[in-house]
């Protein structure tokens, strides 16, 4: 699948999907698209789990390992401060691609001003975690979730239909082969905003992973725990 193009100053994401997915639809064809567009559509109209993480959870502790392969946990990274996370798909996904690109270029500046951390987790390999770092020329750390065990513990791991997986195929793209655990399984794209005590002020999930958290909707989050804080 392709990568999405370099985000403008002015749009956001939702405005990027769409031009994205025009171009895309048109390269693959309208068999092709109907597969992913009945998919998203199941998706939305499945919800999100009853189980998944939401604002007063924890997030729990987990081991992940950086682009280099070498093991560092959660907490470590995120520091003493608060923090967003965002699960992703992985560097395969368009989708992520413009998303991370956005953060990069429009969210971690602000975050910095706040020391508040920023991190991004999949479950590809640290190969892949390096392919989206070189994407995105990001300066977040971007770590992998071999196994999906963080993703799980949330209530967001989820995999993607078999028919669409099956035009992955058609498309020469397996996600296992992007995987860590060699499996098809993948976080639904999800943003949570965390305090020092690792507790969930802000979840935002998406099963349908055509549409992400804005930059402006995370900024409100940590705007609110600053004034509960303060």
């Amino acid at each position: 699948m392709s990568n999405a193009n370099t985000p403008s100053d002015t749009q956001t994401i939702a405005d990027q999907v769409t031009v994205f997915t025009e171009g895309f639809t048109a390269q693959i064809g309208p068999e092709f698209s109907k597969v992913f567009d009945d998919e998203q559509s199941a998706l939305r109209e499945a919800g999100v789990p009853d189980d998944a993480v939401a604002p007063g959870d924890t997030v729990v502790e987990a081991t992940l390992l950086t682009p280099q392969d070498a093991e560092v946990s959660l907490a470590e990274t995120v520091g003493e401060g608060p923090a967003v996370l965002v699960f992703y798909r992985g560097a395969w996904c368009p989708y992520c691609n413009l998303t991370l690109k956005t953060y990069q270029a429009e969210l971690l500046p602000r975050l910095r001003e706040r020391g508040v951390a920023l991190v991004a987790i999949s479950p590809q390999t640290p190969e892949g975690s390096e392919a989206s770092v070189t994407n995105g020329s990001l300066e977040f750390p971007v770590l992998s979730d071999p196994g999906n065990v963080l993703s799980g513990a949330l209530g967001i791991r989820t995999e993607p239909a078999a028919a669409a997986r099956a035009v992955h195929t058609q498309l020469g793209f397996d996600v296992a082969d992007s995987n860590a655990d060699a499996t098809g399984d993948i976080p639904f794209p999800t943003v949570l905003v965390i305090d020092h005590d690792g507790v969930v002020v802000f979840a935002d999930v998406h099963t349908d992973y055509t549409t992400r958290t804005e930059v402006d909707e995370i900024i409100a989050a940590l705007d609110l725990l600053e004034r509960r804080a303060a």
